[in-house]
């Protein structure tokens, strides 16, 4: 598969084309909104000199790769030709049903189609589409272009051809694809992440921690670990049995509402948005949150190039 297109130009999207077109790919970047994708061009080659700053890249590999990436705003002239297309656009069901209705009808059958969802059943995004069995999920994790991760999920009628083909694609462009066994909201990795966060917020909300100890006990505790030990080896490792223990005692003062916090809820209804207002579970100052983006940005240099 040599010739990809992307539907949105967004964060996602660009950090998308630029993983595929570093890699040799053609790619067509689409999105409706001209500034968008001058914005998205700017923004691959922005993080291209950064990646090359750090030796993830020859420098000269920069203007080849953005050669290699095209924009419009026109759908089918964007996906004419192309062996994998992936939506990356507003997480919102109803318009990737419709996009997917519509490029199902635009590519020819052997095209596989994606979508970049972090959380919405493939099978429900693939309910307007006649071909289902080419529609498949491929969750890549923000920034696209450094975390490696990709959840690859099945819908209800995919192929486990269209999950091998981009398993292998996306192997072939340096990612960590997994296999998800089974369509769910959230799948693998979002499912954990929430779950966490849930938690998290439920000791601020009861007062237990502040929301920077909660923050503390995760980065100098057990989050540590966690790039070198997972929570299914890191049971084996400490014992099922122990697990059994603590769990017999622990899970049930432990989060468990279906619904989201009251204390979000009244937040959001606030205004207290995070890094968007300036005020959220903390308060942040411009230069609190430059801080703070900065270091993730290092962190994830640091780590992925060790890897």
């Amino acid at each position: 598969m040599q010739k990809i297109a992307v539907i949105g130009a967004g964060l996602m999207g660009h950090g998308i084309a630029q993983i595929f077109a570093v890699h040799g790919h053609d790619v067509t970047l689409v999105d409706l909104d001209e500034i968008i994708l001058g914005s998205a061009t700017a923004g691959i080659r922005n993080n291209l000199e950064l990646m090359a700053d750090h030796d993830f890249i020859a420098p000269e590999q920069i203007d080849a790769a953005l050669s290699r990436v095209s924009t419009t705003t026109d759908t089918e002239k964007g996906v004419n030709g192309a062996d994998f297309v992936v939506e990356a656009v507003v997480e919102n069901l109803e318009v990737k049903q419709n996009i997917f209705k519509k490029l199902d009808q635009l590519c020819p059958t052997s095209t596989i189609l994606a979508s970049n969802t972090s959380v919405i059943s493939i099978t429900e995004i693939a309910r307007e589409s006649e071909e289902k069995k080419r529609i498949v999920g491929t969750h890549f994790w923000n920034p696209p272009h450094l975390i490696p991760l990709v959840e690859v999920v099945p819908g209800a009628e995919t192929l486990p051809e269209t999950v091998d083909a981009t398993y292998e694609l996306l192997l072939g462009v340096g990612k960590h694809p997994v296999k998800v066994k089974k369509d769910v909201p959230g799948f693998v990795a979002n499912r954990l992440q929430h779950a966490l966060w849930r938690e998290a917020i439920s000791i601020v909300e009861n007062d237990i921690a502040d929301a920077a100890t909660v923050d503390e006990c995760i980065k100098f505790g057990f989050g540590l670990r966690l790039p070198a030990l997972g929570p299914m080896e890191n049971s084996d490792m400490v014992g099922n049995d122990l697990v059994l223990a603590i769990h017999d005692y622990i899970l049930k003062h432990i989060e468990s509402s279906p619904d989201p916090s009251p204390l979000l809820r009244n937040k959001v209804a606030k205004g207290e948005l995070g890094f968007k207002s300036g005020q959220g579970f903390q308060s942040w100052s411009e230069e609190e949150i430059a801080v703070s983006r900065k270091s993730l940005q290092q962190y994830l240099l640091r780590v992925v190039k060790d890897m």
